[in-house]
C-alpha cells in the first residue's frame, strides 16, 4: 500500500476527530446544565424516604428548593432538628429553622371495652375494605376506629399498632410521613405538634345522647372543657371540642373537667 495514501488516510480521520472534539466542546459548554453543589450537599443530608410529607416531590424536590431559598432548612418533617441543623450548616444559616414537630395521633378512644358493635365483622383485615360492608364497617360509631390495622400496614417505621380494637401511635417512633392518615380511610388520624398540651380523642361530630348510645369514649359536645379553659385555647364546633395547640399550654384544666375523659 502506498505510504503516502496511508500518511493520508491518517491525516483526514485525525482532523475529523479534532473537528468533532472541537463541536463536542462547544455542545457541551453551551448546552451544560449547571449544578447547584449546595443542593447536592443538601441531598445527601436528608435521610431519603421520599415520602412527601415535607409538601415537595420527594427529597429531591425538597433539596432543590432548599436550595434556591423557597423552603426553610427545617422542612423535613422525617429529619427533624438533626437534619435541619446540619442544612442549616450547609446553607450557612447557622444551627437552622427548626421546625415544629408535627406527630400522627389517632383521634379515637374507642376500644373494645368502651365502643359497641352494630355487628360481627367477617371479612378481611383491612379498613378500606371493611367500610364497604354495612354501615361503613361494623363499629357501631361511624367515626370511631376500625382496628383492622390499614394504617399499620402502611407505616414503615413500625410506630402503629392495634392495642385492644383500636390503633395506636407510638410519638417516639413517628416520621411524620403522614402515610398513615392518608390510608386511613375513616380519616381519624391527624397530625400534631408531638409537645401538644392537650388533645381530644374523638372525631365524632354526632349529638351527645347518640355519641353515648355508641361509645363511652366519645365526645358529647357539653363545653365543659371550653368553659374552663383559660387560655381560650378550646372551641365545640359541631358537637366536637377543638384544642388550638399554638394557645394551649397543657395546664391540665380541660383534661380535669371532661366528664368522659377523654382529653389527654
Amino acid at each position: 500500500m502506498d505510504l503516502q495514501a496511508i500518511l493520508l488516510a491518517a491525516a483526514i480521520v485525525g482532523a475529523v476527530g479534532l473537528f468533532a472534539g472541537v463541536l463536542l466542546s462547544l455542545a457541551s459548554e453551551k448546552f451544560k446544565v449547571k449544578v447547584n453543589e449546595k443542593e447536592i450537599e443538601v441531598r445527601a443530608a436528608l435521610p431519603g424516604n421520599n415520602c412527601g410529607a415535607c409538601g415537595y416531590p420527594g427529597c429531591d424536590g425538597l433539596a432543590a428548593a432548599i436550595a434556591k431559598g423557597e423552603a426553610p432548612t427545617g422542612a423535613c418533617p422525617v429529619g427533624g432538628d438533626p437534619v435541619a441543623k446540619k442544612i442549616g450548616e450547609i446553607m450557612g444559616s447557622g444551627d437552622g429553622e427548626s421546625a415544629v414537630r408535627l406527630v400522627a395521633h389517632v383521634m379515637c378512644k374507642g376500644d373494645c371495652e368502651k365502643a359497641k358493635e352494630a355487628y360481627e365483622y367477617v371479612g378481611p383485615q383491612d379498613c378500606r375494605i371493611a367500610t364497604n360492608t354495612p354501615g361503613s364497617g361494623p363499629k357501631g360509631c361511624s367515626k370511631g376506629c376500625l382496628g383492622f390495622g390499614s394504617c399499620v400496614k402502611a407505616c414503615q417505621f413500625s410506630a402503629i399498632r392495634i392495642e385492644n380494637g383500636i390503633a395506636v401511635i407510638d410519638p417516639k417512633k413517628c416520621k411524620s410521613c403522614k402515610q398513615c392518615t392518608a390510608v386511613c380511610p375513616r380519616h381519624l388520624i391527624e397530625m400534631i405538634p408531638e409537645n401538644a398540651g392537650a388533645v381530644v380523642n374523638c372525631s365524632s361530630n354526632d349529638f351527645g345522647k347518640d355519641v353515648k348510645a355508641v361509645c363511652e369514649a366519645g365526645c358529647i359536645g357539653c363545653g365543659l372543657c371550653a368553659k374552663n379553659c383559660p387560655q381560650e385555647a378550646i372551641t365545640v364546633e359541631n358537637h366536637l371540642a377543638k384544642v388550638d395547640y399554638e394557645k394551649c399550654v397543657g395546664c391540665g384544666a380541660c383534661k380535669a373537667k371532661c366528664p368522659v375523659k377523654i382529653i389527654e
